[in-house]
Formats: structure tokens, sequence, C-alpha cells
């Protein structure tokens, strides 16, 4: 079993701080498909996760794997464009090994994105979800990221995850999508390991328990954020439609197709929030 131990979060730490000339207090995780929308951020400096040390490299098409800090809105903000995942391989200490390195450098709000299928019937390839809750279903079987240790200097033991996600961030989410006229969807997301695609069985029992979306991150990053008291938005793009009969493949090329469509709402979102923090 790998945890964390805060000598390699501090060396990512102290890395950081000497290539970056802008202290941000906003991080983005941008999801399958959506690293594009770190070309709007203004001034940027860019670091190869390579360069980091510890940090985990992604190997998924779609996940360009540099951390780009600058300004957006007004913000001082810090986008990773690409993540790493369990099924790559990696521990679920080191698909969040970001989330410390985050925490070390003082950033307390994180905005979360990703590519997700529809459970929900009623979804859509193209719309946009705000995550109003999630299901943990890999950290219910044992795979959870505060397993092990408790960093102290982080959080509690035990940490309370009843509103993991924020409700002023999602009430300037939902008027940002008013503000431009954007429908947003709200729901459920379910975290699985991945990564084979979900059977209709499958899609048929997250929808049983409560699931309106399906991907395979973010509830691991989301779990560490929370415990480090990090306010938390979460928005997923939806990228294929609830396969609920069988009669229809899902492949990864359409995920990465849908992000074309995605990232301007998606961008549309996150400047709209954005704009509406504190300056």
């Amino acid at each position: 079993m790998e945890t964390h131990t805060l000598e390699r979060i501090y060396q990512a730490r102290d890395y950081l701080r000497s290539k970056l000339p802008l202290q941000p207090r906003v991080a983005l995780i941008l999801g399958s498909g959506l690293g594009s929308l770190a070309e709007h951020i203004a001034n940027p400096t860019i670091v190869d996760y390579r360069d980091i040390p510890h940090w985990p490299v992604s190997t998924v098409p779609g996940h360009s794997g540099r951390l780009i800090v600058g300004e957006l809105e007004g913000q001082v903000v810090m986008a990773m464009q690409g993540r790493a995942h369990y099924y790559e391989g990696y521990t679920m200490a080191q698909v969040t090994f970001p989330i410390r390195v985050m925490q070390s450098l003082g950033i307390s709000t994180l905005i979360v994105t990703n590519a997700a299928g529809a459970v929900n019937p009623t979804f859509e390839p193209g719309d946009v979800m705000l995550i109003t809750d999630h299901i943990n279903l890999i950290g219910m079987a044992g795979l959870n990221p505060l397993r092990g240790p408790n960093l102290d200097e982080f959080g509690e033991r035990f940490p309370d995850m009843s509103q993991a996600y924020d409700r002023e961030l999602m009430t300037y989410c939902r008027a940002a999508a008013v503000e431009a006229n954007l429908t947003l969807r709200e729901g459920v997301y379910i975290c699985l390991a991945g990564p084979s695609f979900e059977t209709p069985a499958d899609l048929r029992f997250l929808r049983l328990i409560g699931a309106d979306a399906v991907g395979m991150s973010t509830v691991p990053e989301v779990t560490v954020a929370r415990h480090g008291k990090m306010r938390v938005l979460g928005l997923s793009g939806i990228s294929n439609k609830a396969n609920l009969d069988g009669n229809t493949i899902t492949t990864h090329e359409e995920v990465l197709q849908a992000g074309k469509v995605l990232v301007p709402k998606l961008t549309t979102l996150i400047r709209g929030v954005l704009k509406r923090l504190p300056a």
C-alpha cells in the first residue's frame, strides 16, 4: 500500500513555487477531451507533469499532462490538463497526489470536471451536469484515498462528506448558466474503477441506486480535497447516452468528440463562477 508522505508533497510544492510567478487560489482539473479550456488562461506559465517530483503522468489520449498557471476572470488559477486514473495502474494515493500539493500551495477552491456517461435516460450527449453529490462506489469497496495513516497537517481522521460539493459555488454555477442561457442538468455522479465501460446491467443497477452520470475519476480527488477543507465545484460533461438496453457501443473516441461540444459550455460556466468569486 502506498500512501502520501509529507516529504514528497513538499518536494513537489517547492518545485512548483520555484517555477510559478503567481500564487494560485483556484485549481481546475480538466477531464478527458476538456483540456483546451486552459487555452483561455492569460499570461500562462506551463509546467510539464514529468518535471514535477512524484507527480503522476496520464497515459490516456485526451489528457495532455501539463499544469498551466495564469489569470482567468480576475483569478489566479492552476489548471491541470488531464489527470491520472486508478485504472492506469496508479494507487489512489498517486491519483490524488496533485490535490495534496495544491493544498500545500494554499489553494482553497477546486473546480473539477470530467467526461461522464449518462445513466439518467433523459440526459443527452453534450449536456453539462452540475454534480450535487456523488456515490463513492470504489471507496466503499475499500479503495478510499484516505486509507492509511492520517495526515493531520491537512485534516481530521474521519472527515464529513455530507456537503462534498460547495453550495455557494453551485449557486454561482446556476447563475452563470441562467446568464448565458445554458441548460444545466443536475445530478449524482458515481465513480467506477474502469477502464471497461459499463454493461447495460451495470447501468440499470447504477440508476437504481441513484446515479445520474458515471465515470472513472473525480470522487477520489474530491474526497481528498474535502479532507483538506477545500471548497469543491464539480461539473460532468455528458459524452454518451445511457446504454440501458445494450443497443449502442461506447468508445473513447466518442468521449473525446463530445469534448469539442462541451468545452465552450464548460468554459462559459467556469468563467461565470470565477467572476463571482471574491477578488
